[in-house]
């Protein structure tokens, strides 16, 4: 898998899982991006808004996430609470093991699994106890980091099942597992980019995706 990639994502799970300042919700970095977009496709009418954009060393952008519905929040350990629905799209090029553009260093390829642990990790980032002691939350992070890591390396492992959603109209096969905090689903696409997405609330078995005509309607 990328490991810029995994360097992003471990990031992100550790600012807390909090919502993504609006600052960092330009569309700037979405348009810099060589490769297309992809979202939910026509059929879901609610909310959309931007997250974020992950860049390589070299500032090429490679993976950046598209969310669907209500905006998350942590999860909190209050029995009963509503966690919102919502489903979050990330795109990811795909990419072969490649020198960076300043030439000082080497690209490691993307992969499906590379989508896998992109969203397993955003789906983390929303869903860490809240109420958990500081110096316990940090171990149990990295634990359940560590778990999405090993998971994503392994799709072909018991704890994915495939499942079948159209991606631009085309019926196309994804992994996909379900965990008591969500579910996380990868695949690819045949514009060059690799698509994950996870969520709550919203069962993915009735998701489609598209290629977004015009992302900064987004913004």
């Amino acid at each position: 898998m990328e490991t810029t990639s995994r360097a992003v994502a471990q990031a992100s799970a550790a600012e807390g899982g909090q919502p993504v300042p609006s600052a960092r919700r330009t569309v700037d970095g979405y348009l810099e991006a060589p490769f297309p977009w992809y979202g939910l496709d026509e059929a879901f009418t609610g909310p959309r808004w931007l997250m974020q954009v992950g860049t390589a060393a070299d500032g090429t952008v490679e993976h950046g996430s598209i969310g669907h519905g209500d905006e998350p929040s942590v999860r909190h350990e209050t029995a009963g609470e509503d966690r919102g629905k919502f489903a979050v799209v990330v795109t990811v090029a795909a990419s072969p093991s490649r020198r960076s553009a300043d030439g000082t260093g080497l690209l490691e390829a993307t992969s499906v699994s590379s989508a896998a642990w992109l969203a397993g990790v955003g789906l983390l980032s929303f869903t860490w106890p809240g109420q958990m002691d500081h110096s316990l939350r940090d171990d149990w992070l990295e634990q359940q980091t560590e778990t999405a890591w090993v998971l994503a390396d392994d799709l072909a492992g018991p704890d994915w099942s495939m499942l079948s959603l159209p991606v631009d109209g085309v019926p196309t096969p994804f992994h996909y597992r379900e965990s008591e905090f969500g579910w996380v689903l990868a695949g690819s696409t045949n514009e060059g980019v690799h698509v994950g997405a996870y969520g709550r609330g919203m069962s993915a078995y009735g998701l489609g995706f598209a290629v977004v005509k015009d992302i900064s309607a987004y913004a």
